[in-house]
This record gives structure tokens, sequence and C-alpha cells, in this order.
């Protein structure tokens, strides 16, 4: 589909190069959880966080008094259990609230990176401390947040386009397993950089909730769609996703309701043996596609083969 700009491969773990997926293999795309970006969406934020790396980068120079970057390297849809998964055990997770949104930002970055900063600050060589599992102490935690809260605040001026993105810091902890900044299932945009601090190179995730990030990329659209050719593209466009998608085969299921048995009973099932269904014969069966209830339907048949006849449609979505 023209529309979607789908990445080469999910993303790997920090600091491992993402291999690209061979051509000609088709990866699997859920409609109730789409994760990946519409190009046009994709290439506004990319030049947005190239911006915010650049002024990130600027801002660590001028404080760190060494020279700084921050580049991007991809832009990806991803739940927050799958982000979480990709992180090291132990790492930095500063915690960050979006302002306008009301919800969590994560600046995702090795310790050992924010105690290189803390030595170029205090006029050292940038040694920092690179012993495993090292959290920072009080004093450290203060000039890290505010380093971080300078920088962070070049966020509303590179998206100054899109949205208001003003995020204000707020805590820092060290396992992502135990960080909740949002529910596992909920769909996240994480941003990922390469930075570079002197001779030290290490790889930094910033992630923002997706679903305001999106709805301010689908209002910019909508502003800019005057003309009647792009509505008249945009109408072409939409008919034939639904073209392409009402061709897809599924496969329809029908079924009982469910019965609770022990499992002493499943092991010592036999040849023979009747299993009582709870389902009541008056009741009809429920039409599943891909365990999603669409209807219900009385069981018949059709010449020598079963079948089933819907009585009533669902009205639910998916």
């Amino acid at each position: 589909m023209t529309d979607l700009d789908v990445p080469d491969a999910p993303p790997a773990a920090v600091g491992v190069p993402t291999p690209r997926r061979p051509r000609g293999v088709a990866e699997p795309y859920d409609f109730r959880r789409p994760m990946t970006l519409v190009r046009e969406h994709a290439r506004h934020l990319e030049m947005a966080f190239e911006r915010f790396g650049r002024q990130f980068g600027t801002q660590l120079s001028a404080r760190l008094r060494v020279v700084s970057q921050l580049e991007l390297e991809q832009v990806t849809l991803q739940t927050y259990e799958d982000y979480v998964g990709t992180l090291p055990t132990f790492t930095a997770m500063v915690l960050c609230s979006v302002d306008a949104a009301r919800q969590t930002a994560v600046v995702q970055l090795p310790v050992g990176a924010t105690l290189v900063w803390i030595d170029y600050l205090f006029g050292g060589d940038g040694r920092g401390d690179d012993r495993a599992a090292r959290e920072l102490t009080e004093i450290e935690l203060t000039l890290v947040r505010d380093l971080l809260q300078h920088s962070l605040a070049d966020l509303e001026y590179a998206f100054a386009g899109l949205t208001r993105l003003a995020v204000t810091v707020q805590s820092i902890q060290y396992n992502p397993q135990f960080v909740q900044a949002t529910a596992a299932s909920e769909v996240v945009l994480v941003a990922s950089f390469t930075l570079r601090v002197g001779e030290r190179t290490d790889a930094v995730t910033l992630m923002l909730p997706a679903d305001s990030m999106l709805a301010a990329l689908k209002t910019a659209d909508g502003a800019d769609l005057t003309s009647a050719d792009d509505r008249e593209r945009l109408m072409a466009a939409r008919a034939d996703l639904e073209h392409a998608v009402g061709g897809v085969p599924v496969r329809v299921g029908v079924r009982f309701a469910p019965s609770q048995v022990h499992p002493r009973d499943v092991l010592a099932l036999q040849v023979g043996d009747v299993v009582p269904l709870s389902h009541p014969s008056s009741t009809p069966l429920d039409v599943v596609v891909d365990g999603a209830v669409l209807a219900r339907a009385a069981i018949g048949s059709n010449g020598a083969r079963l079948a089933c006849r819907v009585v009533t449609v669902e009205e639910k979505s998916a």
C-alpha cells in the first residue's frame, strides 16, 4: 500500500544493528493495532526529531564544553511492552510529564553517559564511571535533571509546526521492567538516536505517547488538504484500500460456549468418552473471525454438509 511506510524490520536491541527484511517477504499487518506510520507523517516527525537533535547537541556542547551530537536513527510505532523489551535490564529511564496531554514521556540512555556529563561539568576529561548497576547520587541526579530539562525544552521549538510539546522531567528509574509509564499494550512513538559526547557514543531513545502525536498530525493534514484535487486523491486512496481489504480471505469459524473441566478429567480422556457441553441447544452459536465474535448463528445443514444460518450480527468494534 503506497500510503504506508513499512519499516524494514522490528527494532532490535539497543546497540545492535537492525537487519533488513529480505525483499518479497510479506509482513503481517494488524488493522486493530496499526504499527506503521503514514509516509507523510513519518517525514514530518523525522524533520521535527532532527531539529530537536541539533538543538540538543548544541545545548550539551555549550554546557559540557565538549563537542556533542544527537543524530536521529529511526522513528517507529511500538507497543510499550515491545519498547521496554528492547532496552537493557539496567539503564536510566527519565520519566517526563507531557504538559498538554497529561501523559508520560520517557528519555532512555545509559547511566554511564550521564556520569560522563557530570565529569565534564566539573572540568574533568569525561572518564565517568562504568561500574555495573551504578545509580546516581542525589547531587548527580540534580545535575542531570537540570541538564536534561534545559535540553528537552527544545522539543517545544522542534514540534512547533505540529503541536505544543512541552515536557517536564519528573524522576529517574533504573529498571525498565518496573517502569509503568503507560499500559503495556498502548502504542507509543519511539525515536532512536545516536549520542556522541566527546569520544563516547551511546544509543538513546525518546518515547512519546502516540495518540496525541498522531492526532496532531491528522489535524495538520486536514488543515493542509484544502484543494479539490487533494480531497479527490484521498477519497480514491480510501476506496482502493477498502477494495483491497475486502478481497483478503479470512477464516470464519463457529463455536460452542466453552465448558470447564478439571485437568484430571482431560488427562483421563479415552476414545469413546462423552464430553458434555454447557451450550444450550436453543442458543445460537458464535460466528468468529480471529477470535472476534461477529454474529450468532443457528446450526443446520446444506445438502450433505453442515451449515449455519446467521440470526443476529454483533455491532462491536474489533
